[in-house]
């Protein structure tokens, strides 16, 4: 059966694609839950809207992402943690300190999850932290850890 996605569905696609599926997949789950509607000539060119409207908000995404991202670019960010003598933290830097401190020194909001950091930082000292604000958009920003005095 042939239906319109009228939402995301993981594996299947995106708003406005038309799929081809299972009958009882279709009867049983995407329609009753609003997630698809068969597909007619009418449902069609609804789809061509949606995927239409799709694309403008993806490249409106995509433009502010880009926008972001030449605000990080070369950014370097001060962060003050209580460290001990031998320059260990005592707790660690951690995504969401990062982004909080992203968004008070370049004034930038940043999802925590935005930030690639395999782990949290647990030293003084200078590190490179990527950023992805989208997929096909990535930059880096220098962080430097210091001790609190």
């Amino acid at each position: 059966m042939k239906v319109v996605l009228r939402d995301e569905v993981p594996s299947l696609g995106r708003r406005g694609d038309v799929c081809d599926v299972a009958d009882g997949y279709a009867q049983n789950f995407l329609i009753p839950r609003g997630l698809a509607i068969r597909a007619t000539r009418g449902s069609e060119r609804q789809a061509a809207a949606m995927r239409r409207r799709r694309e403008i908000a993806d490249a409106a995404v995509l433009s502010e992402a880009r926008e972001m991202a030449d605000r990080l670019a070369g950014a370097s960010i001060r962060v003050v943690a209580r460290a001990g003598a031998a320059g260990r933290l005592y707790g660690s830097v951690n995504a969401v300190n990062l982004s909080a401190a992203i968004a008070e020194q370049v004034r930038v909001v940043l999802a925590p999850e935005m930030l690639e950091l395999p782990e949290p930082i647990k030293e003084v000292g200078t590190y490179t932290v990527a950023v992805r604000p989208h997929p096909e958009v990535a930059t880096g920003v220098t962080v430097e850890v210091v001790a609190a005095t």
